[in-house]
């Protein structure tokens, strides 16, 4: 059984988007790949035409992925969501008590991640320890560097 994944609206609609590109922009595009190919002559030695054949292969290897992906996805309804503790898609505003940095981290779905925005994703270890915590909690953190020690300043979507 394929694993369920929560998205956003937004992220779901980028995944809706990129199947619908690989469907009507980069099948044809490969189709025609292979019709070249195979107008030039003997396929039995004919590179291009293997390199085509295994480029649909993968490509029709990824439609098939995007598509379960979404068949399998669920759109989180934020207006159903608890304020008073960190969830899915919480905007944590936290504080490194060690060196007093203070950040901001939307917990968002793995496929969502994206540390340049803010954006980190709930199986990560910062945001494991902040999952079910509320303002002013103190939480310590395994993360790579070693044990941090958070305080949750604000929660909020």
């Amino acid at each position: 059984m394929a694993e369920v994944k929560y998205y956003t609206e937004e992220g779901f609609q980028k995944l809706k988007d990129e199947l619908e590109h690989l469907e009507s922009v980069q099948r044809p595009e490969i189709s025609r790949q292979i019709a070249e190919a195979r107008d030039k002559g003997d396929l039995s030695e004919n590179a291009e035409y293997d390199a085509a054949k295994n480029a649909q292969g993968m490509l029709e290897l990824q439609i098939s992925k995007l598509q379960e992906e979404i068949r399998n996805a669920r759109i989180i309804d934020e207006s159903k969501m608890d304020t008073s503790k960190v969830l899915i898609l919480s905007v944590v505003k936290i504080k490194n008590l060690k060196n007093k940095a203070v950040m901001t981290y939307t917990l968002v779905s793995e496929n969502e991640a994206d540390l340049k925005s803010g954006k980190i994703s709930v199986s990560s270890p910062i945001a494991k320890g902040l999952l079910g915590k509320k303002v002013g909690d103190t939480v310590d953190i395994q993360v790579p560097a070693g044990k941090v020690t958070f305080e949750i300043i604000e929660i909020s979507r």
